[in-house]
């Protein structure tokens, strides 16, 4: 074997090594806007589900009122933030409604013939539901990130990324929960 041909193959090497890690960082980066997309479609649902609620509701008390001015007001806040850009934004105003959200078994406590109403409890089981397939969504999203981040820190990858910087470097913001819902689970004990 000549020189010229070992390194003929280890440009070849090279380039095949760079090509597979780019196309696996692209895959990636899609996985993560994949999962926002998921998202977006539980923060959706969510707020027709509300819409539905408070209609239900309505002849049954005031506080609905102020319930769907704030998911509304929350939801424009978001929507803003998103077409601005300002992911944290929007992910603060999400997680407000999730607080409303949590907010509202406590008031239907105080409404018997409310809590007995079959559309109010399907609706109920909705937010529920929702509110469960936007966590799962959201950890799904914020594994997809870690996975990314992991990857695009290894050290041949973060060569190839410093290389095509613009297509392949981004900073994904992180769903979290809120800082209640952090204290919540941080001050937790077991009632014996």
């Amino acid at each position: 074997m000549s020189i010229g041909f070992i390194i003929l193959l280890l440009v070849i090497a090279v380039g095949v090594f760079i090509v597979f890690t780019y196309n696996r960082l692209i895959g990636m980066i899609e996985a993560v806007r994949n999962n926002q997309k998921q998202i977006d479609i539980q923060l959706d649902r969510r707020f027709k589900v509300f819409e539905s609620l408070i209609n239900v509701v309505k002849k049954y008390m005031d506080y609905e009122q102020t319930t769907l001015k704030d998911v509304v007001a929350l939801r424009n806040q978001a929507q803003q933030a998103k077409a601005a850009g300002d992911e944290a934004g929007r992910i603060a105003a999400e997680n407000k409604i999730s607080t409303i959200a949590s907010n509202l078994n406590l008031v239907f406590e105080q409404y018997p013939q409310l809590k007995a109403n079959e559309n109010c409890m399907q609706l109920q089981e909705e937010i529920v539901s929702t509110e469960n397939k936007l966590a799962y969504a959201k950890q799904a999203y914020n594994d997809s990130i870690e996975l990314y981040n992991a990857t695009k820190k290894s050290f041949f990858s973060e060569m190839v990324v410093t290389a095509f910087n613009a297509k392949l470097n981004f900073d994904f913001p992180y769903w979290q929960l809120n800082e209640a819902k952090v204290a919540e689970q941080e001050n937790y004990t077991v009632k014996l």
